[in-house]
């Protein structure tokens, strides 16, 4: 046999040989290594343990070993033959590189889903955070095995990038302006993961369920998905509903139009027919005793209603909602409970109802606002007032 054969059949008999003790150490290293890390995640009370047997990080941790032996082994192999020996320690390194990029990629996923078992860091964007050190992660991988390649340094590398700079920075644009985004985001506490949030300029009211290094998205309440960049929530603005939800209520803002053609002073016998309402007897046997006293120190001549003082209709229903609102078992009465006259409009005057109910959620919180104006709706026509509303129908001129 030549002298060319015989070289390059021994080294071929070396990598087999190579190959097939370097499988036997990483197949024996893997089962070692994953049978303790089991015996030890079911001796252990945390889950840190359990989440990295699940992400396969002990596996990872196996290769290096055999991966190690390899490489040294490698200039043994390819002792006789010039050049292959540089170019299989090469293919070596670059293994390397990208088995610690594997190793980093499942151990940032073991810490993720670690932290978002902790009630303190499941609203935070951790998500965002794992991207970030990724990225970082692949980009000095990257300027690692092409200096191996170029057998350049790697501050060389950097020299070299700094002419390239805006090239990157346009490149990155997105996921730049999306971390110092998420930065602001968690340091000025803005959105939480699982808080409520509208912003029309996307149509978005929902939900948040994740944020990402380049976006945050949005379970809509129709169950619907949006995805927004993460830097929108600083450049537009979004309203965050967290206060209403960590308050005591959820505020109630709606009110009714009345007809200012009905309203007129009380007389005599409307007032006592409005005694029997339960609510009001005791306000108007009080006040009806203030006003006629009033009257009769100023002398006041009651042949109009318009001298002195009176009760008028509108101000005795305004009084009645303020009753009975304050014994609603539904508000919460520690919040502003109000009753309030607006500004005439064209369609009336507005009584506003200004309370908070003590049920925030959606459909609860519906039904007891339903409630409240069904009961307001059913009792003006108790006051002898009119809610305003315009015609079914107009008629036309021929």
């Amino acid at each position: 046999m030549s002298d060319f054969w015989a070289t390059h059949l021994n080294a071929i008999g070396l990598l087999i040989a190579l190959l097939v003790l370097v499988f036997i150490i990483d197949r024996i290293l893997q089962k070692v290594i994953n049978v303790l890390g089991s015996k030890i995640a079911n001796k252990t009370v945390t889950q840190l343990d359990d989440l990295a047997l699940s992400n396969n990080l002990y596996k990872y941790l196996a290769h290096i070993i055999p991966l190690y032996i390899a490489i040294k082994a490698l200039p043994i192999v390819f002792a006789d033959l010039d050049g292959w020996g540089s170019l299989a320690l090469k293919i070596g390194k670059i293994l390397v590189v990208l088995l610690f990029i594997k190793i980093l990629r499942n151990g940032l996923r073991t810490i993720r889903e670690y932290l978002k078992t902790k009630p303190r860091y499941r609203d935070k964007p951790i998500d965002s955070y794992i991207q970030v050190v990724m990225i970082i992660g692949w980009c000095l991988g990257m300027i690692s095995i092409f200096a191996i390649i170029t057998e350049t340094t790697v501050w060389t590398f950097f020299t070299a990038l700094g002419a390239a700079s805006a090239v990157i920075l346009l490149i990155f644009k997105d996921s730049i302006l999306g971390f110092v985004a998420s930065i602001q985001i968690t340091l000025n506490d803005m959105v939480r993961i699982g808080d409520w949030i509208t912003m029309e300029k996307f149509g978005a009211d929902g939900n948040v369920i994740e944020i990402t290094l380049a976006t945050v998205k949005i379970q809509n309440f129709d169950k619907t998905i949006t995805t927004i960049p993460t830097y929108a929530l600083l450049s537009d603005s979004f309203m965050n509903w967290r206060g209403m939800t960590d308050s005591g209520g959820r505020r109630i803002k709606r009110s009714l139009f009345i007809k200012q053609t009905a309203i007129k002073f009380l007389k005599k016998e409307e007032i006592e027919n409005l005694k029997k309402i339960s609510l009001l007897s005791d306000y108007l046997e009080n006040q009806t005793k203030k006003i006629d006293t009033y009257n009769d120190q100023k002398n006041i001549d009651k042949a109009l209603a318009i001298n002195g003082r009176n009760l008028s209709n509108i101000g005795v229903f305004r009084k009645y909602i303020q009753l009975y609102l304050e014994n609603h078992s539904a508000l919460n009465k520690e919040m502003i409970l109000m009753t309030r006259q607006l500004q005439p409009t064209t369609q009336g005057i507005p009584i506003e109802v200004y309370v908070f109910s003590a049920d925030k959620r959606w459909e609860n919180y519906e039904s007891i606002m339903a409630d409240i104006f069904d009961h307001l709706l059913s009792s003006v026509t108790y006051f002898g007032l009119e809610v305003f509303e315009l015609p079914s129908h107009l008629k036309l001129e021929n």
